[in-house]
């Protein structure tokens, strides 16, 4: 059964509680959390021209929310640099039991309709029920954003609010990976393929990522984002956010542009197999024009029945077929996002066991950047996971490990972006504390990202042995400020994962109190770590992460009394009450 999903809204009611509010009142939402104003629009600039906020009823006839199934046509990119959401969207109608999960199909414009509706989103382990009032902005009663190619269609325009709503504002999604997404929308795993590096077989990786579900995204890269400046009626000009120009190639593809990854085929032509992939332009338009385009002759060779079937309906609607070395000739990159962790290059189906911690680069305290910065870098936070048992027919351990960085998108408008992030992963000796610069400077690691780089999310598999484990996650630069979550997903139970002052979903025993001290620089006498347990344990003997933290200042605040009066009198600090 999924898990079940956290209501956002401030006021702490249900989507059902407000909808049955409205309907006894007889009135629309209108939701406060997320008004129908210039602010849910941009945070970085006026507003160059009022908008409408307009109903789909004041929009059209008869609107509904879904016509005659949700599909991939149904995503239109209007004036909003947001490629990397569309593709992820176009990419999730293809896999109805996910799209049931993030657009719950008990909601629409008949009965029941009272201007509200909701969408689930995945974020940092939790999903998250968003409701949104159903005025969208309009400019001479069109639509200037996401889009459907039915004019009384509404589902998807309604999840971009929902979308912006949780990140902030609709400026907010400009400029983005399309993996993102994926995994808000799914919970899943995310992987990473340069196609001018990839494995030989990278097309039976990616056609069992498709047969198991995974979504799929990709992309060629350019200086900057782009966004499409055709058929929106010059509304670019009005809601501009991406500031860049077209890079649309001779063949019909565009740089710096999110495509979204809808099949693949192997077909028989002129009597050997060819590979074939689907891909759709979220623009819903402007296609690829060589070989295996819509209107190619390449087609005429083929069965009729697997034309028909392959093709189905074709038309202008920013989906086209190319050959597998074209594609990988012409993009870049891949993004995969796994519903789990099980490897694309074997056909070995695990159950994951997964962990999951919390924790946060601090100025000054703990944000001390990578290796390069070996002064600092032992200060970050530094986990311990024990791998107990090796894999099913192996003497080693697979496991996946995901660090993710929280809430950079929201935190757009405070002027704070992504960090650039990464870890290592260190054999840890027995028996020892917080580990000091001396350890690192001797001591390689035994496995780590790949490289450092500015993403929500980076993910790397590794095969260890069994053993104890210190993982170091850390930004590039010393400073830098931000909070985190890691996943580790392992085919056996690992043993807890815990950071080395001693926390376990934040809290610890009061019995640990002394170790968690003296790894933070502070040497205290018994009676008064009795004091200190008495004072902040609970009747379990465990100190939450709050408690501490209220504990550290109270310390540090007492020393620096002490030290003010003895230094007054003897010009000494009195060592025997407190050491630091």
């Amino acid at each position: 059964m999924p898990a079940k999903s956290i209501s956002t809204q401030a006021d702490g009611k249900t989507f059902e509680q407000l909808r049955q509010e409205c309907l006894q009142k007889k009135k629309l939402f209108e939701d406060p959390d997320f008004p129908a104003c210039d602010s849910s629009l941009y945070y970085s600039q006026s507003v160059p021209i009022n908008f409408e906020w307009k109903r789909p009823g004041e929009l059209c006839e008869n609107p509904e929310f879904i016509v005659g199934g949700a599909d991939r046509t149904d995503i239109c990119q209007g004036a909003l640099g947001d490629c990397w959401l569309l593709a992820a969207i176009a990419s999730l109608t293809l896999h109805k039991e996910t799209l049931t999960r993030v657009v719950p199909n008990d909601q629409g414009f008949d009965r029941s309709y009272a201007g509200i509706f909701h969408f689930q989103f995945w974020q940092h382990n939790r999903w998250l029920d968003v409701v949104v009032d159903d005025r969208l902005p309009a400019v001479r009663n069109r639509l200037v954003l996401l889009h459907s190619a039915s004019n009384n269609e509404f589902w998807s325009a309604l999840l971009e609010k929902a979308y912006a709503k949780l990140n902030g504002s609709y400026e907010s999604l400009k400029g983005g990976s399309t993996l993102e997404a994926m995994e808000d929308f799914t919970g899943g795993v995310g992987e990473t393929y340069e196609t001018k590096s990839a494995p030989t077989d990278l097309f039976n990786i990616m056609k069992k990522a498709y047969d198991r579900g995974s979504m799929m995204g990709c992309s060629i890269d350019t200086p900057g984002p782009v966004f499409p400046k055709h058929n929106i009626d010059r509304m670019d000009l009005i809601l501009d956010l991406s500031a860049e120009s077209e890079a649309q190639t001779a063949s019909g593809l565009v740089k710096g542009h999110a495509y979204s990854i809808t099949g693949l085929e192997e077909v028989n032509y002129r009597g050997k197999k060819v590979k074939l992939i689907r891909i759709r332009n979220p623009w819903g338009q402007v296609e690829w024009n060589g070989a295996w385009s819509d209107e190619s002759r390449e087609w005429n060779v083929i069965d009729s029945s697997e034309k028909k079937r392959i093709l189905q309906n074709s038309m202008d609607d920013g989906e086209f077929w190319m050959e597998f070395e074209d594609f990988k000739a012409n993009y870049d990159k891949i993004e995969i996002c796994n519903l789990t962790p099980d490897s694309l290059t074997d056909d070995t189906k695990r159950k994951w066991e997964v962990n999951m911690f919390e924790g946060n680069w601090i100025r000054g305290s703990t944000a001390g950047g990578c290796r390069n910065f070996i002064d600092t870098f032992w200060t970050n936070p530094q986990f311990k996971l024990t791998l107990l048992h090796a894999d099913d027919n192996n003497d080693k351990c697979s496991v996946v490990i995901a660090l993710m960085q929280k809430n950079r998108r929201a935190l757009r408008k405070e002027g704070l972006d992504l960090q650039t992030i990464g870890f290592a992963l260190y054999e840890a000796p027995a028996d020892e504390d917080h580990l000091g610069k001396d350890f690192f400077r001797y001591n390689g690691s035994k496995a780590r990202s790949k490289t450092y780089i500015n993403v929500r999310e980076i993910s790397e598999r590794f095969t260890l042995p069994p053993g104890n484990y210190l993982l170091v996650p850390t930004t590039f630069q010393p400073h830098d400020e931000a909070d985190f979550i890691i996943r580790i997903f392992s085919e056996k139970a690992a043993g807890t994962m815990y950071d080395i002052y001693g926390w376990e979903y934040w809290k610890m025993s009061s019995y640990e109190l002394r170790i968690a001290l003296k790894a933070a620089g502070m040497h205290l006498n018994t009676k008064l770590l009795q004091l200190l347990g008495l004072r902040f344990a609970d009747e379990n003997y465990d100190i939450d992460f709050d408690d501490y933290l209220t504990c550290i200042v109270r310390l540090e605040n007492m020393f620096r009394v002490f030290q003010a009066l003895d230094q007054s009198k003897t010009g000494q600090v009195n060592m025997n009450i407190l050491q630091v």
